[in-house]
């Protein structure tokens, strides 16, 4: 069965800087606290993997770059190699668009993916909070880079 788990949201950063966290594919742990560490595998352009250690447990996960477009500020990924989810494929793209009136940015994150139909609701469930939690820490690590001190 096909399913698709969809989280959007604004940040109240310029599109620019949004782009320069979430469209570098290799630099993520640098924001990111689910992950530990980002190993590049086979150069940083679409087709390449990166190896993610995941926080708290060290688990390793392999993801492919399969899309990369930095006009329209997108991409996408897809697992390699053992699956972390009982998929049989999965494909998940970011997209940013800037918010004119605030000169904010507005994110769309989804992934596409095949699962048994009894799965598809529990699994779009788990999508939606990673997704979440991840636009969680980057609104996090945005706010941190732009507070002023005393």
């Amino acid at each position: 069965m096909a399913d698709r788990a969809y989280v959007s949201t604004t940040l109240e950063a310029d599109l620019a800087t949004v782009w320069s966290l979430l469209g570098s594919f290799h630099t993520w742990p640098s924001w990111l606290t689910r992950i530990r560490e980002s190993v590049p595998e086979g150069g940083s352009g679409v087709g390449s993997v990166r190896r993610l250690t995941l926080e708290p447990d060290g688990r390793q996960v392999r993801e492919r770059l399969a899309h990369h477009d930095d006009a329209d500020h997108r991409f996408s990924y897809e697992f390699v190699g053992e699956n972390p989810f009982p998929v049989s494929r999965y494909l998940g793209t970011v997209h940013l668009l800037p918010i004119t009136e605030t000169g904010g940015t507005f994110i769309e994150w989804f992934g596409d993916y095949d699962t048994e139909p009894e799965r598809a609701e529990p699994l779009r469930a788990t999508f939606v909070a990673i997704y979440a939690a991840f636009l969680d820490d980057l609104r996090k690590h945005l706010a941190l880079s732009t507070s002023v001190g005393p």
